[in-house]
């Protein structure tokens, strides 16, 4: 067999509407995760649609209970071939965010998946059930195409947390470490860049979501009898945000800020273009870091957004001067950030400017990520992405957004490679979350020439103690 067939094979699994039907049973199954508790629906997931097809494969699965309240459970597979092979491990999450199931466009369901010409609907369709359905369909057409070998051990770690900022996945990679012992990692999520190129990227920016709160008095009083003698928490706190991040987009606190760009990351996203898609939004020229290009501003630099902001009533308000107001905000950034002084960096900043009253409170955090562009994976991935493909994929040093790529770069100490089969429009997270079909059929044939290539020994950069130590 040749790696022709297994590519052919994975294309055989979209067209027969095998693909279809795996994704629409996954569909049906309603497994939010953000809703504060661990549904039934979460562990069926696992039992119903991941373990069957993964022990056809040869996998031995065992599931783990979240060690955090209310959190969702793990699945371990692993498939061992020889235990002096090198290991891959991969990653995925089938519980997903809100149905919102009012707000879906009529004819359309968050969780029935439906066709409309090349957009596949439905709630985990881009994020992550259509994601990870295409990596368990390559691994399939690739066992098949090699008569029933890879040529490496392979892992796979899904979680059913993830869209709630993954509770207890720290702690059990930690407890489980052994039995996550790799050489290499590749997973896919997330969006490509854009729908007409795959997408490489390296990690993923990090996170810090933190509220600002203004507490003045405990109720809200007439704006005519006390307008003028009563601070306003809503004037006070939009001054306090306005100290942090400028009217352009320009954070203002200089602890906040990353290293320069370095130029290795600059040549990277130097032919990166930014939207521009039928869906896309238009993109503000004179917002955010002035000197930098769209695509170093959103993949090598941080920003502050605010996320929503409180003070009295906006769908109804009244003549009174509000007791409260809050803005709940969020720092993204990239590695060598100090994010982890974040609390004390603003409160120093407030206390500077004036607001010592405003209190600072962190409600989320999570660590940026980035793969040494020289690493010698990142070549041979985009080499295999082109072969499958025909087209160098567009190479992120890091994701815009987050994931939880610390457990294996960091904890795990892995070389992190994604792949993501989705695209900036798909709605991820909102009503009418679509895969588009083309990009899954791609996507398969992509996976299946990366799991193809890793068993040619003499061709990926396995190092010679992944190749010649047993995994303990």
């Amino acid at each position: 067999m040749q790696r022709t067939d297994s590519l052919a094979a994975a294309a055989r699994y979209f067209d027969d509407g095998h693909f279809f039907t795996d994704l629409q049973r996954r569909v049906a199954f309603r497994t939010e995760s953000d809703t504060g508790a661990a549904t039934p629906a979460l562990g069926a997931y696992l039992q119903s649609e991941l373990i069957p097809p993964l022990t056809a494969m040869g996998f031995e699965c065992d599931v783990i209970a979240n060690p955090v309240e209310g959190g969702g459970p793990f699945l371990i597979a692993r498939r061992t071939e020889d235990p002096a092979l090198p290991t891959v491990l991969t990653y995925g999450h089938g519980d997903v965010v809100s149905g919102q199931d009012a707000h879906w466009r009529e004819g359309l369901a968050p969780w029935t998946l439906s066709v409309e010409g090349e957009r596949w609907y439905g709630r985990g369709t881009a994020d992550n059930k259509g994601q990870h359905t295409v990596n368990l369909g390559a691994l399939a057409a690739v066992i098949g195409a090699r008569d029933g070998r890879l040529g490496y051990n392979m892992t796979v770690l899904i979680e059913m947390g993830e869209e709630a900022a993954s509770p207890g996945l720290h702690a059990v990679c930690e407890q489980q470490r052994d039995k996550l012992r790799a050489d290499l990692f590749i997973a896919c999520d997330g969006p490509r860049v854009s729908a007409s190129r795959p997408t490489l990227f390296l990690g993923s920016r990090g996170a810090v979501n933190f509220s600002l709160r203004l507490k003045s008095r405990s109720r809200g009083y007439h704006s005519g009898n006390w307008g003028g003698v009563l601070a306003n928490p809503g004037t006070v706190l939009s001054h306090a945000v306005a100290s942090l991040v400028d009217a352009r987009g320009r954070i203002r606190v200089e602890g906040l800020l990353p290293p320069p760009v370095t130029d290795t990351v600059r040549a990277a996203l130097a032919p990166i273009a930014i939207g521009g898609g039928a869906d896309d939004p238009a993109l503000d020229a004179d917002w955010g870091e002035p000197g930098l290009n769209a695509a170093e501003r959103l993949m090598a630099w941080n920003t502050i957004e605010v996320l929503a902001l409180g003070a009295g009533n906006a769908q109804r308000p009244v003549n009174a001067i509000p007791g409260e107001a809050v803005a709940h905000c969020q720092l993204r950034f990239v590695v060598g950030t100090r994010w982890k002084e974040l609390e004390a960096i603003v409160r120093a900043h407030l206390d500077a400017h004036g607001f010592e009253q405003v209190e600072v409170a962190l409600t989320l955090t999570g660590a940026a990520t980035r793969l040494d562009l020289g690493n010698p994976w990142v070549d041979w991935a985009q080499d295999s992405i082109e072969r499958s493909a025909g087209q160098r994929p567009d190479l992120l040093p890091n994701l815009a957004g987050s994931l939880p790529n610390d457990v294996f770069a960091d904890l795990l100490g892995l070389p992190t490679l994604w792949v993501p089969h989705s695209y900036p429009a798909c709605a991820q997270h909102a009503p009418n979350e679509h895969l588009l079909a083309p990009l899954a059929r791609e996507g398969l044939q992509i996976m299946a020439g990366l799991y193809w290539d890793l068993g040619e020994h003499t061709e990926a950069p396995w190092t010679a103690g992944a190749l010649n130590a047993a995994h303990a």
